[in-house]
């Protein structure tokens, strides 16, 4: 059973989707939920079906206390890295909550302060924390909505399915295809790649 907050204050969880990809954004949410929140499904977006993330979604945004979401493209993560693009996207979502909260728990061991609130990193916290559980699924919805929405442009990649990870049939395209304006330039496209012509 998942844990509701750690400490007895306004307390938000943080997660982002995304990260290992080479094509589309990075993407993270912030949430706060009420203390009493329980449901007995919600838990790491990767340990739930895509059904069952969408019910969640509409059950989070109803009935948490506030949420945000970011996305933040490839040429922003072309420039300044994953690492920082991902902690960009979960400080955007944390500046769009109301309130404002007085800690905040993030999924993973990277990230940098924000605005004097306390933080704490905690590993699989989106399998330990509710809130970090609920962030975990609202980016990987939004996420997963973008990608379905830029298929349509360029069906080949299957990104409605792929996601923009690394499959197989996703380099196999890039090798037939190229690449278009959605990939992440200054990631690995191909396994044997030494330099791509853009």
């Amino acid at each position: 059973m998942l844990k509701n907050h750690l400490y007895d204050c306004i307390e938000c969880g943080t997660d982002e989707a995304g990260r290992g990809c080479i094509a589309g954004p990075v993407t993270a949410a912030a949430v706060i939920l009420p203390k009493n929140f329980k449901n007995k499904v919600l838990r790491d977006s990767k340990k739930i079906t895509a059904k069952n993330r969408e019910l969640l979604r509409e059950i989070l945004i109803l009935e948490c206390i506030s949420y945000g979401v970011t996305h933040i493209y490839m040429e922003t993560i072309d420039e300044i890295n994953i690492l920082n693009s991902s902690i960009l996207a979960m400080h955007q979502s944390i500046e769009k909550l109301n309130p404002a909260p007085e800690h905040i728990i993030v999924d993973g061991n990277r990230f940098k302060p924000f605005k004097n609130i306390p933080f704490e990193c905690i590993i699989k916290g989106d399998d330990k924390f509710l809130s970090i559980a609920a962030a975990s699924i609202l980016a990987k919805t939004y996420r997963d909505g973008y990608m379905a929405k830029i298929h349509e442009e360029f069906p080949m990649y299957n990104w409605k399915k792929n996601k923009g990870y690394p499959t197989k049939e996703h380099r196999e395209a890039i090798r037939k295809y190229g690449i278009t304006k959605y990939h992440r330039k200054s990631f690995k496209l191909l396994p044997e790649q030494l330099e791509i012509d853009f």
